[in-house]
């Protein structure tokens, strides 16, 4: 097909085939001796792809590296776009729900259809952009597909998370991002030997902060456990953004969430999350 019955199949210009052709993301299959640009099937279905994505507001660099990869899987990528757009289906539909009450004056002061947009915005940036990396890191990219579908099926409950813990949607957002870029570029991920190792001196610590559980949580001893606790929990955050109120919430769950509570009493003691809850609270009421 020519470029001009390739852009009347497509919907899309002829500059814009140019273009695409210039920057090397949609080259011809082949050239006529007078210049013409000539696509065949194959071709068409590289052009299906780039407007999925652009569709789902990826930019052309950012497709162009997708495409690019040797790993990439044109039928995973239909699956994966079709959820994709299911989900900006149903938001775009939440979206005209929340116009039709407006439009017949209903006053409606629910902000959760916009709330997220941004982060995911960045997570679908920050997949486009560093493919190789996140496959490093998680094994695959459909590990980091799922991860990205469990976000958006939780939404609201990781909005609610975001403004306790760190204020607004917008302070969220901006430490995940950081928090992102910082889990690309900070050397291999951890070891299981070094996890391991992690897992056991935070349990020791926790052994020793709740061995006598009939002690004062404000005595020193006790205060002192709790500050070695917190910070070492902190150090081996390395540098990722936890939020201002991380801990005020660590101690919330302590006391009163029913998870936790149990988990914790079943490993050192009933009784043992609520002294733990208790005696970060007064930590934290003295800093």
């Amino acid at each position: 097909m020519t470029v001009k019955q390739v852009s009347k199949l497509a919907g899309v210009s002829v500059r814009t085939l140019q273009f695409y052709d210039g920057i090397g993301l949609l080259k011809p299959t082949n050239t006529t001796a007078a210049g013409y640009r000539l696509y065949d099937e194959d071709a068409l279905e590289k052009l299906q792809q780039i407007l999925f994505f652009k569709e789902l507001d990826f930019t052309l660099k950012e497709i162009q590296i997708i495409m690019n990869d040797p790993a990439f899987n044109k039928d995973a990528a239909f699956k994966k776009q079709r959820e994709l757009i299911e989900l900006k289906r149903d938001r775009l539909n939440a979206l005209l729900g929340l116009l039709d009450k407006l439009i017949i004056g209903e006053k409606c002061m629910d902000f959760e259809d916009f709330d997220m947009s941004e982060y995911f915005r960045i997570l679908n940036n920050f997949k486009g952009m560093h493919t190789d990396e996140i496959v490093k890191r998680l094994g695959s990219m459909e590990a980091f597909d799922e991860m990205f579908s469990d976000l958006k099926f939780r939404e609201k409950d990781i909005a609610d998370m975001a403004v306790k813990q760190y204020g607004s949607i917008e302070a969220f957002t901006s430490a995940m991002e950081k928090n992102f870029q910082d889990y690309l570029s900070n050397g291999p991920v951890i070891s299981p030997s070094e996890a391991g190792d992690l897992i056991e001196k935070t349990d020791e610590i926790t052994g020793r902060l709740t061995a006598d559980l009939s002690k004062n949580v404000s005595s020193p001893e006790i205060q002192k456990i709790v500050r070695e606790l917190v910070d070492f929990t902190n150090k081996c955050a390395n540098g990722i953004e936890m939020g201002d109120n991380y801990w005020p919430l660590m101690a919330e769950a302590y006391l009163s969430t029913p998870l936790y509570i149990e988990v914790t009493d079943k490993k050192y003691g009933k009784g043992a999350s609520n002294f733990i809850g208790l005696a970060l609270k007064f930590y934290l009421d003295g800093k």
